[in-house]
């Protein structure tokens, strides 16, 4: 179950420290680690999920990285990799690597490393985590940010990756 998978927690300077179930960290703002894939198709647009009503952070809120926490002994690549296939059904892409990302707000505090990729095939949403998937332009992303829910996270790697 998603609340009780170990989850990497680290310093303030990213070095693991230990693991906590999802819920402690959670619960107890513990400092993690979490990966954040911008899915880019041919045209350029980037495959935007909308989250389930039942996430435990911005539920039902348009998320435009696939992602999510590192687990206990995971590499930010592994998790960035199982995240595609997991949220997406997405595997066998390269992944490139961009930069580093850190996020705090009063329910979270998380390193980050962004990563992209290009996918143009089928998808297989996570039922409990996906409950659809838009493709927009990262610009397009930003202006509907001013008028629906968009995840804080997710819009800091987008500013960044078009390097406002």
């Amino acid at each position: 179950m998603a609340r009780d998978e170990l989850v990497a927690i680290v310093d303030e300077f990213d070095r693991p420290v230990g693991s906590a179930p999802r819920h402690r960290m959670r619960s107890d703002n513990l400092l993690h680690r979490a990966t954040y894939v911008l899915v880019f198709d041919a045209a350029g647009r980037l495959y935007v999920q909308k989250r389930t009503t039942t996430k435990d952070i911005f539920p039902g809120y348009w998320d435009p990285c696939t992602g999510g926490v590192v687990l206990a002994g995971e590499s930010y690549e592994e998790s960035a990799a199982r995240e595609l296939e997991e949220e997406m059904g997405i595997r066998g892409v390269e992944i490139e690597p961009l930069f580093v990302v850190y996020y705090e707000d009063p329910r979270s505090r998380v390193f980050g490393r962004a990563f992209q990729c290009r996918y143009d095939g089928e998808l297989t949403l996570q039922a409990e985590e996906v409950e659809s998937v838009e493709r927009m332009t990262p610009h397009e992303v930003l202006a509907r940010a001013s008028n629906e829910p968009f995840t804080a996270d997710g819009l800091i790697v987008v500013r960044r990756w078009l390097g406002q």
